[in-house]
């Protein structure tokens, strides 16, 4: 890669970083941004290689053995060269990393031998990245968002999410119809904390689909009545309910 300086925050390519902070130029662009080494690092070594990237001077050399790396791994040319005032310009984190690459989503599609995780309502970035890490775990490499959960892209998100964000299929179901059309190709579990069979009790099937709900009202009652079965975790009487990420993984584990 070959270093381009910019040092206006009129630049063209700068004004866009800024931009893809917003959901709306995300969409509209296929583009979002990682601002972590160790995830564009990660996702290097998996074959996933970014379009842009961005780095301070700091940045190459604290980290010069990694930054040679991306280097010679990746296809991109050129790297743009910004100092730390035009990093804290556009970043959004409170500390800026000195890091930024930018990539392309990649239009996906469900692997039709592989179990599926809905998500409905979820809010939290943090919980959305770490169920999706959770699934990939449990080779879960479906996941399906109705049109009430964050936003797959948003920088919390990834960071929570790591490098699972880009081995992961992910579609989204907009219209909410893809339980209906759905129902009978494969079971349908939903999340319960109020009722259901205990996990214990369930016999994961080969290929299933668990739905899990939004951190405060659960699943709705539309998704619930789709579900071939509820299931809770058993769980102390000191504790009101588990944290959907949690419970997540807890799942995930005893179905698989």
């Amino acid at each position: 890669m070959n270093p381009k300086e910019i040092i206006s925050q009129g630049n063209t390519k700068i004004k866009w970083l800024k931009k893809l902070a917003q959901k709306k130029h995300r969409r509209q662009s296929n583009q979002f941004i990682v601002e972590n080494l160790t995830i564009i690092h990660d996702a290097l070594k998996s074959g996933y290689d970014l379009k842009e990237l961005f780095v301070t001077q700091g940045f190459i050399d604290r980290y010069k053995e990694k930054f040679e790396y991306l280097q010679k791994e990746s296809k991109v040319n050129e790297y743009s060269l910004i100092d730390e005032d035009l990093n804290r310009y556009y970043s959004q984190l409170d500390t800026p990393s000195g890091i930024t690459a930018v990539y392309d989503v990649s239009p996906s599609s469900l692997d039709q031998d592989k179990s599926i995780v809905y998500l409905n309502g979820i809010k939290d970035p943090g919980n959305m990245g770490t169920i999706m890490r959770s699934a990939l775990a449990f080779d879960v490499v479906n996941i399906v968002l109705d049109a009430t959960c964050v936003d797959i892209y948003n920088f919390k998100v990834i960071n929570a999410a790591k490098d699972s964000i880009f081995k992961l299929n992910i579609i989204e179901d907009p219209e909410g119809t893809w339980l209906k059309e759905n129902k009978g190709s494969l079971p349908i579990y939903v999340a319960n904390s109020n009722e259901g069979v205990s996990l214990s009790e369930v016999k994961g099937d080969q290929r299933f689909c668990l739905v899990l709900g939004s951190e405060s009202h659960g699943v709705s009652d539309e998704i619930i009545k789709l579900a071939d079965k509820n299931i809770r975790i058993k769980i102390s009487n000191k504790i009101e309910s588990l944290n959907v990420s949690a419970a997540a993984a807890i799942l995930l584990y005893g179905l698989k």
